[in-house]
């Protein structure tokens, strides 16, 4: 495997899960090191910032996730192009299997098969080389779609890494005084799941002035058109980011144009059509003159319609209901109370990764972003390698731990807990157990095989306990990695309401589950919802704004979301 000092957090993030991945096989106890380096590839990944940025600035340690020996790695791979001790783990392995472990269900020990008994060895021919033999029927032929799905995969960004790239690009173009006003565009405005290319829109009446300073900016790979009104940038993950600038007058027209959906925009020019209207990017003509409008809410005004937020503009009803003014007030991350999907590090020896913060940092970021709680739900312990009398034990020490610390503080921890279900449906927690927690959440990390009436059965027996409040991150889903389970959601609508059992929606942005199609169903169907963030470091708290857009393209209104309610009704939902 290559290596480069300009190396992405994707590739980097790769690198360490290969490394992590010849740690399993290399023989001899490597729990912790390969702990360590998958939680600092999933760190590096979501990171706000690109991690070479962070190492040119000597900040490195602010990355959640990576201590010391991590820190060293980094600073020998970007001062060298490589990591020596990397090349020593690696080395022993062909550089296809880490390649394979890209496509879904291939672990470690199958991709070294893999290259063993097909003769694979190349890294870049590695995925066409298993078709070829899945195709042949040497493997099973389930590797077929596996490998379909990964080469379909398209290269869209992760809402966050989109985002954080978006607003670097907007901070850099607001340090230009004729910049009036800045936002983005399209499916970003609109915070769908996934965008394709970076859009952006300037108003300014000194266009080319702002041109030149954009094409400027600092973190660019290069320059891939710049005119007189519009420009492209491609960065160093090859993703493009594309701007316009309209005059003040018309920058209502162009930032609608850019932002809604085909769907939306088709639907909004039929009803300007009845009323004998035609839109454009630089206005409304009306009898063959011109309507300009400054912004958003005076175009849609002027069409007899409230202002629709971006993200309801997907070419639903929503045109109708702004003509009705019967448009949702949408959740507003300010609503937000609290949390209640967070992984400490209090070690409670878990099935899954432990979390990187304290409960004491944890709850400090809790209370500066404006909370009253906080819900920490580390994962159980794990099944294999301890009695029922020793999970009991280590969650009892943590409830201590937890008492303990609400007895000094302001800012309230719930004492939570995030529950496997197993293939079966049973809880991997003894009800003993269960009985210390304030609440418990549970969720589907295995045997996603099953079908639809089986995953059906095994969630709703898994939640049918009083402690249990919420199917954390429904479908499992893991965004251009996994696809969700298949769930019979009338069946778990009926049973949410019929129990008061809520579903979350998971802000851990390659989750983002519910998907915001199933949460406006839920919503509909009167089913309540909880916002979470599932940071495993206090850092990651802030994912709950990609939570919030979730809910906010469900429709969903602050009465929807169980953790906009204060304290005194969360601990009356919680503890009674």
């Amino acid at each position: 495997m290559t290596t480069s000092r300009h190396m992405t957090n994707l590739q980097i993030a790769k690198l360490f899960r290969s490394v992590a991945a010849a740690l399993e096989l290399s023989g001899g106890d490597n729990r912790f090191r390969i702990i360590a380096y998958q939680r600092a590839a999933d760190a590096i990944e979501h990171a706000s910032s690109e991690v070479k940025d962070l190492w040119d600035d000597g900040n490195l340690k602010e990355l959640a996730g990576v201590g010391e020996a991590i820190a060293g790695h980094l600073d020998e791979l970007f001062r060298t192009g490589k990591v020596k001790h990397f090349e020593s783990i690696l080395k022993p392995f062909p550089p296809a299997m880490f390649e394979l472990m890209e496509v879904q269900g291939i672990g470690p020990k199958t991709a070294l098969k893999f290259c063993k008994e097909l003769g694979i060895t190349k890294a870049h021919s590695a995925i066409s080389e298993l078709y070829k033999a899945a195709k042949k029927g040497r493997i099973d032929e389930r590797f077929i779609k596996a490998v379909e799905e990964y080469q379909g995969r398209s290269k869209r960004l992760l809402l966050d890494v989109a985002q954080t790239i978006a607003d670097s690009i907007v901070d850099w173009l607001r340090k230009n005084p004729h910049v009036r006003e800045v936002n983005t565009l399209g499916s970003l405005r609109r915070q769908a799941s996934t965008v394709g290319d970076i859009d952006v829109a300037v108003a300014s009446d000194f266009t080319i002035d702002v041109i030149n300073h954009f094409v400027k900016y600092p973190k660019k790979s290069r320059v891939l058109e710049a005119g007189d009104h519009t420009a492209s940038l491609i960065l160093p993950n090859e993703s493009q980011v594309d701007l316009m600038v309209q005059p003040p007058a018309a920058y209502g027209a162009l930032l609608q144009h850019f932002t809604g959906s085909k769907h939306h925009n088709i639907k909004l020019r039929e009803y300007a059509l009845k009323k004998g209207y035609s839109l454009s990017e630089y206005g409304i003509k009306v009898k063959g003159k011109l309507q300009q409008f400054p912004d958003e809410k005076s175009f849609y005004n002027f069409l007899g319609l409230d202002w629709i937020p971006p993200e309801l503009r997907e070419g639903e009803n929503e045109i109708e209901l702004a003509r009705q003014h019967k448009l949702p007030r949408l959740l507003e991350l300010a609503d937000i109370k609290g949390d209640l999907q967070t992984h400490s590090n209090f070690n409670i020896e878990p099935s899954h990764d432990l979390g990187i913060s304290s409960i004491s940092d944890m709850a400090l970021v809790a209370a500066k972003l404006g909370y009253e709680y906080i819900g920490l739900t580390e994962h159980n312990p794990a099944v294999s390698g301890h009695t029922q009398q020793q999970i009991i034990d280590l969650v009892k020490r943590k409830s201590e731990a937890i008492e303990h610390f609400n007895s000094s503080r302001t800012l309230y921890v719930f004492n939570g807990m995030e529950i496997d279900i197993q293939p079966t449906g049973k809880r991997a927690l003894p009800d003993a157990a269960l009985e210390l927690l304030d609440y418990a959440c549970v969720s589907i990390h295995s045997s996603f095989q099953e079908t639809r009436d089986q995953m059906t059965d095994r969630v709703l027996v898994a939640m049918d306990h009083p402690k249990v409040k919420f199917l954390a991150h429904p479908t499992a889903r893991l965004l251009g990695q996994r696809e969700g389970v298949e769930l019979d959601w009338d069946k778990i609508f009926d049973f949410c309401i019929k129990n008061n059992k809520w579903l979350e929606i998971d802000g851990w942005p390659n989750r983002l589950d519910l998907p915001d199609v199933v949460a406006k169903d839920a919503i509909q169907h009167g089913v309540k919802l909880v916002v979470d963030t599932d940071s495993h470091a206090a850092g990651q708290l802030v994912y709950m704004r990609y939570g919030v857009s979730v809910a906010r393209r469900a429709w969903a209104t602050k009465s929807d979301i169980i953790n906009t309610q204060p304290l005194s009704q969360i601990k009356s939902l919680m503890l009674n």
